[in-house]
């Protein structure tokens, strides 16, 4: 076993850190299922991942491959359909709902809809899917994400799913669930979280050789800065042979 690893494997693994024993958590295809299994194997054995297509409870033993497939059912608590899925996520019992897009901005909004005008947009994206359901009504959101100017930038181009929307109170203004929103946000340079006061997106602690002048670099929006940034680990051996020879042993998403 080698401690060097990808790119993808570290943002598995900061990913994995993040989920918590005994909670209930959205899983959307690729990296955060990964994520999943690895928690479930490392530190989270009884983490219950929800799939929008109605997996509640599955044991990840074998790498599903999107988020209909039947390995997302596998010992399951329960197999019922998306309108089930997405009904518990408006009760509120969802507490993790993992997301990515192609922008982001400093309140946690995300666009994966369109690149440039909504009419006569230059990419359009594959749109929302689930994410603004995570988005609205899940507790704690995770975002997973490549680090550069042309996804963190001031505004986007179209909110697809609501962050802390234009700051404190605005999420409650739109009818959202008081206390929920944007937690984390994992990249391949750093992990960041959310002022309190402000909601807007602050630097928490860097990634193995990469520095806040970085960071900074790579961010279109002034971010604040926690009073302590600490250093994350690199992947464990431990956790690079699960998540090798376990996890993904075909390499299909790592």
């Amino acid at each position: 076993m080698t401690n060097q690893y990808s790119p993808s494997e570290l943002l598995i693994c900061l990913a994995s850190r993040v989920m918590e024993d005994g909670t209930t958590a959205f899983i959307g295809t690729g990296i955060p299922m990964l994520a999943a299994s690895l928690a479930q194997n490392m530190h989270a054995p009884n983490l219950i991942p929800i799939f929008e297509f109605g997996g509640t409870g599955a044991i990840l033993e074998k790498l599903p491959l999107a988020v209909g497939d039947m390995r997302t059912f596998n010992k399951a608590i329960a197999a019922s359909g998306i309108c089930d899925i997405m009904e518990t996520a408006q009760r509120g019992f969802v507490e993790f709902g993992f997301l990515g897009g192609a922008q982001i901005d400093c309140y946690g909004n995300l666009n994966s809809t369109v690149i440039g005008d909504h009419k006569k947009p230059k990419v359009r994206l594959p749109g929302s899917g689930g994410a603004n359901d995570v988005g609205s009504c899940c507790w704690r959101t995770i975002a997973i994400m490549r680090h550069d100017k042309r996804r963190f930038i001031e505004k986007i181009d179209f909110i697809t799913t609501p962050g802390y929307l234009s700051g404190p109170g605005a999420r409650e203004e739109a009818g959202l669930p008081a206390n929920s929103g944007p937690y984390r946000v994992v990249t391949n340079l750093c992990v960041m979280g959310y002022d309190d006061t402000t909601k807007r997106m602050k630097l928490l602690s860097l990634n193995p050789g990469v520095s806040v002048e970085n960071v900074i670099e790579n961010t279109g929006f002034e971010l604040l800065m926690a009073d302590e940034i600490t250093a994350n680990e690199p992947p464990t051996e431990e956790e690079l042979r699960i998540l090798r020879q376990q996890v993904d042993p075909d390499g299909l998403y790592r």
